[in-house]
């Protein structure tokens, strides 16, 4: 075999190997990301909410755990997705910042109307985002983000099965 497709298939293994096998395992040191979030569901959601322990306050700060924004600014930089510019992911994780700063704020035993008002705004300004972003929350997006809303608000106490006929509190207003 000619010495240049040899060097050829040696270099596309080494390239596939890396993508595959190191680039997946690389870790940003801003944010901790889960990397499976399309699994979780309302049901696993509650798993894995009940079983990070610790008070109120401490479940709904655990629930940043499972931001995406690292995973979009990734897909700016890999993928020239102009959408999942910095400002734009930034503005996301505002908005869930905030949703939960305000949970921790009202108690875990505020009223669930109270609670449920929060949602409405952070799913409200996501609706802002989105159209002013165009393409940000196309369908991988606004599976992670329904995901994200789901685990919050089993973290605040409520239950997403009992919105939007089981479809959770995004459903109820999201646009996307």
């Amino acid at each position: 075999m000619p010495r240049a497709i040899v060097l050829t298939i040696i270099v596309f293994a080494a390239i596939v190997i890396f993508s595959v096998f190191i680039i997946p395992k690389k870790k940003n040191n801003n944010v901790t990301a889960i990397k499976n979030t399309k699994n979780l569901k309302p049901k696993s959601a509650a798993v894995v909410v009940n079983n990070k322990g610790g008070n109120y306050a401490e479940k709904l700060e655990k629930a940043k755990e499972f931001y995406p924004f690292v995973k979009w600014r990734t897909n700016f930089t890999a993928y020239d997705m102009e959408q999942y510019t910095e400002e734009n992911c930034n503005s996301a994780k505002h908005i869930f910042d905030t949703l939960i700063a305000d949970l921790i704020t009202v108690g875990e035993r505020s009223e669930e109307k109270n609670k449920v008002a929060l949602f409405e705004t952070a799913i409200n300004a996501l609706n802002n985002l989105d159209s002013k972003a165009e393409g940000l929350i196309e369908t991988g997006e606004r599976e992670d983000l329904c995901e994200l809303i789901d685990y919050i608000t089993i973290a605040a106490g409520l239950n997403p099965d009992d919105y939007a006929d089981g479809e959770g509190l995004a459903d109820l207003w999201r646009d996307w």
